[in-house]
């Protein structure tokens, strides 16, 4: 069964880790899992990407910047929950 592949919210955004793997960057991104690998193998991903082993990972600051979220403030992690 496929996975569903909606957007992200505001708020979905806010509350991924520091980093995230490919696939979470390709979805926030509206990208399909083989374009992903393509722009990722042939150095074409819009974002930096961090490479272990055959694992990428993508800055989750960057990826918001690259979609012009902006970054919360520091100790406004509660306020973005709450509004």
């Amino acid at each position: 069964m496929a996975e569903e592949r909606r957007a992200f919210t505001i708020h979905e955004l806010y509350e991924l880790p520091a980093a995230v793997d490919l696939m979470t960057a390709a979805r926030a991104l509206h990208m399909g899992r083989t374009t992903a690998y393509k722009l990722a193998g042939s150095g074409e991903f819009p974002c930096r990407l961090l490479r272990y082993g055959g694992t990428y990972r993508v800055v989750t600051a960057e990826l918001l910047e690259l979609l012009g979220v902006p970054l919360p403030e520091r100790g406004a992690s509660d306020r973005v929950e709450s509004t």
